[in-house]
């Protein structure tokens, strides 16, 4: 009996001790100081990607971050005040691209490309075959399509002036 009664008490005095231990550890981990600002961390890049990939499977890059070169199509209003992938016509211009895996001239239709009004100002010159350079954010996989807030569009090389003449 009393052996027990020992043990139990050598058990409570370790516990006690082990509290105590671990109480002073936490206590000397929080402060009153704020810590440190943490280092700059530049924002991810992207993925670099073909139209297409994003097209084929638009729920794999959905809500990532994408950059794409393409032939620019056109200007247009495909997709805009659409409601499950809302973006409003008061503020954003859609274009298209070119599909890449023909040698008609055949717009890529199932990727919704969205470009803020006032950024679309910049970009009025922009012709058909145009090589640009798009970096956005697929927000939406509505219809099954890809849906693509564009945050940045280089033009990287014009299309040669067509030399017809009347």
């Amino acid at each position: 009996m009393k052996a027990i009664k020992y043990i139990k008490s050598i058990s409570l005095v370790i516990l006690s001790a082990g509290i105590l231990t671990t109480s002073a550890v936490c206590v000397e981990q929080v402060s009153a100081e704020p810590a440190a600002a943490p280092a700059v961390v530049q924002p991810a890049q992207g993925v670099a990607v073909t139209p297409l990939s994003i097209v084929n499977s638009p729920k794999t890059y959905l809500n990532k971050t994408v950059i794409m070169k393409a032939k620019f199509d056109k200007f247009s209003t495909l997709g805009l005040d659409y409601k499950p992938a809302f973006k409003s016509s008061d503020d954003y211009i859609s274009f298209l691209i070119k599909r890449d895996d023909t040698t008609h001239n055949i717009p890529l239709s199932e990727m919704k490309l969205f470009l803020k009004r006032s950024e679309a100002e910049k970009f009025i010159d922009l012709k058909t075959d145009d090589e640009i350079e798009i970096k956005g954010t697929v927000f939406s996989d509505a219809l099954g399509d890809a849906w693509v807030d564009v945050s940045e569009l280089k033009v990287l090389k014009k299309a040669p002036e067509d030399k017809k003449k009347s």
